[in-house]
């Protein structure tokens, strides 16, 4: 019987199988397939994605990866996932270095393994053009979107992947619940989009509900929180530094918005555990 080696990996509760590119050329896999199949968590490992790591396909570059969702499709950009990657390159020895260049299908990402054990993302730089996003409305920021005959300000905001951030008084879970599925799907966003239901708790603090595009409620959401962060600061809710509390944990997100009329990087950082490593049988 043919068996798969696999890594299972979290951060914040955001929950990753990381398999080596070599495992699955042994085992002749159709990536997609394979990723509904072992995300299932009634009938296989269980996960939000799957990292399939790939080595020595640029000079320019220490790795590169794919990503797939929860139902197959794919990703270009993952920040929980980022930080389990980069741990699990460092630890494998794949990477000698703890900064480290890494390609994703939303281009080039530099993550860097902290003396305290969290890894610190460079997230690259946050879109806010409806056309790049991509959203049909004509702004991104405090946009108006009609849902179930209600019009609801929104904020769209790519990070590599779409986001639909909402700012609220009322409970983010129960609203990532209700009408995020609504939103993933909604006409205005045309390759569907993560959605984010966002508290105010002060300037340097938020709590935050997540809908992923491709997985559903999850515990967390690294480029959601990013998001959340540009779409505060652009509204005049936070400061550069914040601290984003999510179902599974606690991130940090620094963002100094545009300075001399250029947009600044977003900087993600947090922690990222092992779970387990298993052989998987096909």
């Amino acid at each position: 019987m043919t068996t798969l080696k696999f890594t299972k990996m979290q951060g914040c509760g955001n929950d990753f199988i990381i398999v080596d590119y070599g495992e699955f050329k042994k085992a002749g896999l159709n990536m997609e397939d394979f990723a509904k199949k072992v995300c299932n968590r009634n009938f296989s490992v269980g996960a939000d994605g799957v990292i399939v790591p790939f080595l020595g396909q640029s000079n320019d570059v220490d790795a590169e990866w794919l990503f797939y969702n929860s139902d197959g499709s794919t990703a270009q950009m993952c920040g929980n996932g980022m930080r389990c990657f980069t741990k699990y390159l460092f630890d494998k020895k794949y990477v000698k270095s703890e900064e480290m260049v890494l390609k994703t299908g939303s281009g080039i990402i530099h993550s860097q393994i902290l003396k305290d054990g969290q890894v610190r993302v460079n997230m690259g730089y946050p879109i806010l053009e409806p056309e790049k996003v991509p959203f049909k409305g004509k702004e991104c920021i405090n946009a108006p979107i009609k849902i179930e005959n209600n019009e609801i300000t929104i904020n769209a905001v790519s990070m590599g992947n779409p986001h639909c951030v909402i700012y609220t008084d009322d409970n983010v879970d129960d609203l990532a619940v209700g009408l995020g599925p609504l939103l993933e799907k909604h006409e205005m966003f045309p390759q569907k989009t993560n959605v984010e239901f966002v508290n105010v708790i002060s300037r340097e603090e938020i709590k935050v509900g997540v809908y992923e595009r491709g997985c559903g409620i999850t515990q967390a959401c690294g480029t959601g929180a990013c998001a959340s962060v540009v779409a505060g600061v652009m509204n005049d809710l936070l400061d550069n530094k914040v601290t984003v509390n999510l179902p599974g944990g606690k991130l940090l997100v620094e963002w100094n918005g545009f300075v001399n009329g250029y947009i600044e990087p977003i900087f993600l950082t947090g922690p990222c555990e092992y779970s387990f490593v298993g052989e998987l049988y096909l």
